[in-house]
């Protein structure tokens, strides 16, 4: 079990900024003292359940807050320029992702995860597969992860497909065995053929989706991680896609699906939870989630918006 936690602040967690409100925060030097008061006030000490002995769990999330912070250089006016003669003034942006998220994923599920952009379904995903520390809260995963959050990631074009293929295995944490064992394999799946040696900057859009995603359920994971890497994909490269994340679903312990089209996500996932703006708005059905969000977002469940949405 991988466990992940949010440490003590750190000096850069610590740099200035007061909240106006929103997902968005800026604030400036000045504000510091004020903002760690206020942070201070209003932090909750959150329980944590112990789950060392679970055997049933393939993730758990407990309290999950993550908080993105950077700074820029503010375009000074004539009257502030002469005010600070010349000192430069950077001000921070905080753009709060997650705000208390908890949720506990049963082995066998295989979870969608809807919402609007900027929802914080990518930071989730970022987090359980540990690219993202978290800023506040808890994650626990049992096995190895696959992810596929982006096409393409990870992959030189200035390499071939095969190539490609053995740097992705490497990178999962295979053998050198393991990954040439499992190179073929990858390789008829996405049914390239000859350009299976050629540069993938040759490779058009699909061809791209078809190995990345080849790569990915072809490294045996204990849970396949999938964001917005069907899209890509033509009507035939969904329909085998679905039945591999089907079979997969059969072996792995959870399957994560982010996913713009409601309909893959009614056809592949038997659990779902609804994101908007951080926080979870509802953990249900597929069918209950895209109902309620498709009502809250005020569309009907046509063809297009169940494809694009």
């Amino acid at each position: 079990m991988i466990s992940l936690s949010a440490s003590d602040r750190s000096a850069s967690s610590d740099k200035p900024g007061f909240s106006v409100g929103g997902a968005f925060a800026l604030g400036n030097r000045k504000d510091d003292k004020t903002r760690r008061k206020a942070e201070k006030a209003a932090h909750v000490e959150h329980s944590y359940v112990d789950n060392s002995y679970r055997t049933d769990l393939a993730v758990s999330v407990q309290h999950l807050s993550i908080t993105y912070r950077t700074t820029f250089e503010r375009v000074p006016t004539f009257k502030n320029a002469i005010v600070r003669a010349g000192r430069g003034e950077r001000a921070l942006v905080e753009v709060k992702a997650l705000k208390d998220v908890s949720i506990d994923v049963p082995n066998g599920t295989a979870l969608g995860i809807i919402g609007a952009n900027g929802a914080g379904k990518s930071t989730i995903m970022r987090t359980i597969a540990g690219i993202l520390p978290p800023t506040d809260g808890r994650v626990e995963v049992w096995g190895r992860a696959s992810t596929l959050l982006a096409l393409g990631v990870g992959f030189n074009a200035q390499l071939s497909g095969r190539e490609n293929v053995i740097l992705g295995g490497l990178a999962s944490g295979l053998s050198r065995q393991e990954v040439n064992e499992r190179a073929e394999e990858v390789a008829e799946w996405a049914e390239l053929g000859d350009y299976i040696d050629a540069p993938m900057r040759t490779y058009s859009s699909g061809m791209f989706s078809r190995l990345a995603f080849s790569v990915a359920v072809h490294m045996k994971p204990d849970i396949l991680m999938i964001d917005e890497a069907l899209s890509a994909g033509d009507a035939a490269f969904r329909e085998k896609a679905n039945a591999k994340m089907e079979e997969l679903r059969s072996s792995a312990r959870a399957m994560f699906l982010v996913s713009h089209g409601l309909s893959s996500i009614k056809d592949m996932c038997n659990d779902c939870i609804w994101l908007h703006k951080g926080q979870v708005m509802m953990h249900d059905s597929p069918e209950a989630c895209i109902d309620a969000y498709t009502q809250f977002v005020k569309v009907g469940k046509t063809p297009r918006t169940m494809d694009e949405m």
